[in-house]
């Protein structure tokens, strides 16, 4: 058990019990297991237990005291946050420097930033997407969390004791600080839009410091120090409330997702709210939440849960292939599990206890008065000590600049590499399976009508080109890799295709094609690679083509969160109207790496002629009823 280092504290193992969840979804979440599609609401519970701690902390400390001393405490957190976090730090320096030479140049600015801990504002300012990024994921772009919890701990302290000091009341700080905290949700009500990335309200302090702030409420008005046994266990009323709130933490990690407007809207105050209420209990000496969540196993892994959430996204980010078009592969996600938790778990050892009980301080001791630490340390931690400098000195070569990101090829029209994985799932109403493609033909100009290779030669027994006058396709960059080839195929087809698309962006882009009578009774919609969009969006869009219009919709493969989300979508509006077709896109690229550039998304040119005759063969049963 470990040891706590305030006086006057006490460990609760309920709390690490806590954290060990907190932490597993997240690691579901980034293995993009289907079960944990809201696994990210980790970050939320972390949040919230942050805050009650350092209140409760604080509040302890003015209680017996009379005053709040911000240099120990701004200390204490270096002490506890600091090692871990720059070890971590240059260990994945040093791999990019060594195996990974050409992404260097783009780590430089977000190891900085996470140094600094203002990666959240580095990433908003920069419109780097937690979840639409694409290009080579940064292995540091999870610290944006921590940010935000330093950044907390830097004001926090300096407004609670301005109101421990002129708050009469001090149960006056508890609706005060309600009012902050709805002041922070409302802002990311108001800022968020649905359809679009969320990363912005995702990534702000300001509009994710209400999680902090509801946990700073329960410490105000259920401190520590007042759950006390006196031999009897907790009220099986608080122990209901834990379990309740355990029970919709639980169940919103299972059933929720990043993209659905309910979350930004309230989602994530009511999983602060189910958070606080298992807290409310677990701190209770005699709950029996609290012993639950103490299990052994649970403890431990809440115990390093700080390491683990350090290790395990360069973990994954730097084992994962760039591309994977196949099923979700369980050997390799045990391998990095288990490699974030040997991780963590040699510097939870090494690093970060000892440095929490003083080592730093003993050993700075040693050297004023003179004692030879040559006699006092170990040969391992001379060895130790030895590897640790090695590292420290590659990372500072890779970051001044001595080694030179390496030249990229370019992956294809708009687009840069990706490195993520996806897991396998089969969507669609109708499915249909494209031909193998033949050698990709150079692109013809636009408006000529010479025939695809794999639609017959020009020997006199060959069938007619098909006509595709009354065809219209609307897409974004994957539909400008698949131009070419519908064009050859499809003479006479109307393409419509932006870098960058996304659904909510398409309405004025249908009115301007109906007003320049090239809509045509055919629709080819390629839409969510860049984003997710809600139903009624989709409904919305589809309902502005007409009646009289057939839609070929064509799922997604894209190496981002959304991909399940947009695919589902996709086959429940397709199975409830008869007047579109899905075309299954995902299903048909499987096992296909060789058809995708680096990024996992756009087409090479086998790729982008498998895709464009997919969609020939959805358009043609179509084509004679339009005439």
């Amino acid at each position: 058990m470990p040891r706590p280092v305030e006086k006057g504290s006490r460990y609760m193992a309920g709390i690490d019990g806590l954290r060990a969840i907190a932490v597993l979804a997240v690691i579901a979440y980034h293995l993009n297991l289907g079960w944990a599609s809201g696994g990210l609401l980790g970050v939320g519970v972390f949040f919230v237990l942050s805050g009650y701690l350092i209140t409760n902390l604080l509040v302890a400390e003015w209680d017996r005291y009379g005053r709040i001393d911000f240099k120990n405490f701004w200390f204490r957190r270096a002490r506890r946050l600091l090692p871990a976090l720059f070890i971590m730090l240059a260990v994945v320096i040093s791999w990019v420097t060594l195996f990974k030479p050409g992404e260097i140049a783009s780590l430089r600015g977000d190891a900085l930033a996470a140094a600094l801990y203002f990666s959240n504002w580095w990433y908003v300012f920069h419109h780097v997407s937690y979840f639409a990024k694409f290009g080579p994921p940064s292995p540091l772009t999870h610290l944006w969390s921590l940010a935000v919890e330093e950044q907390f701990y830097l004001v926090w302290p300096l407004m609670l004791a301005f109101g421990l000091r002129f708050v009469r009341k001090k149960s006056l700080l508890i609706p005060i600080t309600i009012v902050l905290a709805a002041a922070s949700a409302l802002a990311m009500a108001l800022i968020y839009q649905p359809g679009t990335d969320p990363s912005r309200v995702y990534y702000g302090t300001d509009t994710r410091a209400f999680g902090l702030l509801i946990g700073a409420v329960l410490a105000l008005a259920w401190p520590s120090r007042r759950a006390r046994q006196n031999g009897r266990p907790a009220p099986w009323s608080l122990d209901l409330i834990g379990f309740a709130g355990l029970a919709g933490v639980l169940w919103m990690i299972w059933q929720t997702n990043e993209y659905q407007t309910f979350l930004y809207r309230g989602g994530l105050v009511v999983l602060s709210l189910a958070t606080a209420a298992a807290v409310a209990a677990v701190v209770h000496p005699g709950s029996r939440l609290g012993k639950i969540l103490g299990w052994g196993p649970l403890r431990w892994i809440g115990v390093r849960s700080y390491g683990i959430y350090l290790w395990h996204y360069p973990v994954i980010v730097l084992t994962s292939p760039t591309v994977n078009t196949g099923a979700f592969d369980p050997l390799r996600a045990g391998l990095q599990v288990g490699a974030s938790i040997i991780l963590a778990a040699l510097s939870w050892h090494f690093i970060e206890e000892p440095i929490r009980q003083g080592a730093i301080g003993r050993m700075v001791e040693r050297w004023r008065t003179r004692r030879s630490l040559k006699g006092t340390l170990r040969w391992s931690t001379w060895a130790g000590s030895i590897g640790l400098l090695s590292v420290l000195a590659l990372s500072i070569g890779g970051l001044s600049g001595w080694v030179e990101a390496m030249p990229v090829s370019a992956p294809g029209p708009g687009s840069i590499g990706l490195g993520h994985h996806t897991h396998h799932v089969h969507v669609g109403r109708s499915s249909i399976s494209p031909q193998s493609p033949s050698t990709p033909p150079s692109a013809p100009p636009s408006g000529t009508s010479s025939a695809s290779p794999n639609h017959g030669s020009s020997s006199p027994a060959a069938p007619p080109p098909l006509i595709g006058a009354s065809v219209t396709a609307i897409g974004d960059s994957v539909m400008v890799d698949a131009e070419p080839y519908l064009k050859q195929d499809l003479p006479g087809i109307v393409v419509s295709a932006h870098v960058g698309r996304q659904l909510i962006q398409t309405p004025p882009v249908i009115a301007r094609l109906k007003a320049e009578h090239k809509l045509g009774h055919v629709i080819i919609l390629e839409l969510g690679n860049n984003g997710p969009y809600t139903r009624s969006q989709l409904m919305s869009l589809l309902h502005s083509l007409g009646p009289t219009r057939h839609v070929i919709m064509i799922n997604t493969r894209v190496p981002m969160p959304w991909q399940d989300v947009v695919n589902t979508l996709m086959a429940q509006v397709a199975s409830s109207d008869p007047q579109v077709t899905l075309v299954n896109w995902y299903r048909a690229s499987a096992n296909k790496n060789s058809w995708f550039y680096p990024d996992g998304v756009h087409l090479n040119p086998t790729g982008a002629q498998a895709y464009a005759n997919l969609l020939v063969q959805a358009v043609k049963p179509f084509l004679n009823k339009s005439h």
